[in-house]
C-alpha cells in the first residue's frame, strides 16, 4: 500500500538522527515499503568534509540510498534555497518510485524551510554587505542582538554569513528577518505529507555525547582531514565555517594549539546544540509533531513509532 506521508527527522547534533533514519528505513522495509534518505544538513553536501560532519559511512550510504550528500565542492557556496529546490525534487522523485522519503538533518533552517516555506528576502546590496563584512564579528553580534534578539538566539555567534544577512534584511526593509519569516510562514501551506519527528535530549546528556563524539573524531583522523583540505586551499568561505574545520584552521595558522582547538570544538558544538534547542522548540509547535525521547525509548521502539505514524495516519 502506497503512503503519501514521510518522516522529517530533526534533533541536536550528536543526537542519533542518522541511526534513527536507518532504523526507520529497516522498519518501513519490514512493512513492504522501500525508503530513501534525503539529508538536510548544510555541511554533508560538501565532498571531503567527512569526519568532522559525522557523514554517514560508506556502509550506511550503501545500505539505503542517500540524496544531497557529497554534491558540492567545499570551495563553493551552498544556500538554503538551493537545498530546498533539490530536496523537494528528490522527495517527489522518491515518491514517484513508490518509496518513502526520510528527511533527516541537523540544519533546522533547512527543515523549517521544507515545513513552512522559504522566506525570500531582498536582493543583497553590495555596498551595504561590504560595509558589514568589514566589521569585526563581535560588533556584528552586538548589532544583531540589539535589532533582532530572536535571530541572535537562533544564529550561532560564529556564523557571520547569516548574521550579516539578518542585518542586511533589517537595514533594507526596516523589519527584522524574524518578523518577515513569521509573516511568510503564515501564508505558506504546509506539506500535509511531512511528518515532523523531533529527538529530544536532556542538555547534560547531549553535551556528554558531543564531548565523546569530538574525542572520537580526533582519534579517527579529523586533524589530518582538515589539514589536507586547508593545505589544498579547498575550504571555501562556507565550508570553512563548519565546526571542527574552523577551529583546526586556527591551529594550523598558529592561533591555537591542537589541544586548545579541540577544546574549542567541544565548547562551540555545545553552544551550537543550545541554539538548536531554540529551533527545536519552534519546530515542535508544528501540529502533529512526534517527539521522541532517546533516553527513555529504545531505537527499535522509536523506529516502530515513526513507521506506525507514517503508515497508519491519513
Amino acid at each position: 500500500m502506497k503512503t503519501e506521508r514521510y518522516p522529517v527527522i530533526c534533533g541536536p547534533t550528536a543526537g542519533g538522527k542518522t541511526a534513527l533514519a536507518l532504523a526507520i528505513a529497516d522498519e518501513l522495509n519490514r512493512h513492504g515499503h522501500g525508503a530513501e534518505i534525503v539529508s538536510a544538513d548544510a555541511y554533508l553536501v560538501y565532498r571531503g568534509l567527512d569526519i568532522g560532519t559525522a557523514k554517514p559511512t560508506r556502509e550506511e550510504l550503501a545500505k539505503v540510498p542517500h540524496h544531497l550528500v557529497d554534491i558540492v565542492e567545499p570551495t563553493e557556496g551552498f544556500t538554503v534555497a538551493q537545498w530546498l529546490a533539490l530536496a523537494e525534487r528528490a522527495i517527489a522523485e522518491i515518491k514517484e518510485r513508490g518509496k518513502v522519503p526520510i528527511v533527516v538533518g541537523g540544519t533546522h533552517l533547512f527543515i523549517k524551510a521544507l515545513i513552512d516555506g522559504l522566506f525570500e528576502g531582498p536582493e543583497p546590496d553590495p555596498e551595504l554587505r561590504a560595509g558589514l563584512q568589514a566589521l569585526p564579528a563581535d560588533e556584528l553580534r552586538r548589532r544583531l542582538e540589539a535589532v533582532d534578539p530572536d535571530a541572535a538566539g537562533r544564529i550561532h555567534p560564529a556564523d557571520t554569513r547569516r548574521t550579516i544577512r539578518a542585518l542586511e534584511v533589517y537595514e533594507q526593509t526596516g523589519q527584522t528577518i524574524t518578523s518577515l519569516q513569521t509573516q511568510w510562514d503564515r501564508e505558506h501551506p504546509r506539506d500535509p505529507g511531512a511528518q515532523l519527528v523531533v529527538l529530544s535530549w536532556e542538555t547534560a546528556t547531549i553535551n556528554s555525547r558531543i564531548n565523546a563524539r569530538v574525542k572520537l573524531m580526533r582519534q579517527s583522523g579529523l586533524t589530518e582531514e582538515v589539514r589536507g583540505l586547508h593545505t589544498a586551499g579547498r575550504l571555501g568561505p562556507t565550508a570553512g565555517q563548519a565546526l571542527g574545520y574552523k577551529q583546526l584552521v586556527d591551529h594550523f595558522e598558529g592561533r591555537l594549539s591542537e589541544d586548545d582547538a579541540y577544546e574549542r570544538i567541544k565548547i562551540e558544538t555545545r553552544r551550537f546544540a543550545k541554539n538548536q534547542r531554540t529551533w527545536l522548540r519552534r519546530l515542535q509547535t508544528t501540529p502533529g509533531t512526534l517527539t521522541l525521547r532517546p533516553e527513555e525509548q529504545e531505537p527499535v521502539e522509536m523506529a516502530q513509532a515513526v513507521a506506525q505514524k507514517v503508515l497508519t495516519e491519513p
